[in-house]
């Protein structure tokens, strides 16, 4: 079940690849095919990677080896399987 969750802004999606070390992003903003998000954590922290925006495509936004999988819904809440 690869089902896409809808992407909203406020959400919090954990990046699921391997070489992400633990990345978690903040959706601030949908843009067409694109999502502006936020690193709100990361492992490599010390090099200044929280607080940094980036566009992603929406379709990166699945529960696959590189993809994301959501972890906290728009309203705070955390998501649970």
């Amino acid at each position: 079940m690869n089902q896409q969750q809808p992407v909203e802004p406020g959400q919090v999606w954990a990046d699921n690849d391997p070489r992400g070390y633990g990345r978690k992003i903040r959706v601030v903003a949908i843009d067409g095919t694109h999502a502006t998000v936020e690193v709100v954590a990361h492992r490599a922290v010390s090099s200044g990677t929280a607080g940094r925006q980036t566009r992603i495509r929406l379709d990166r936004f699945r529960p696959t080896s590189t993809g994301y999988r959501l972890v906290r819904n728009a309203d705070g809440s955390e998501v649970t399987r």
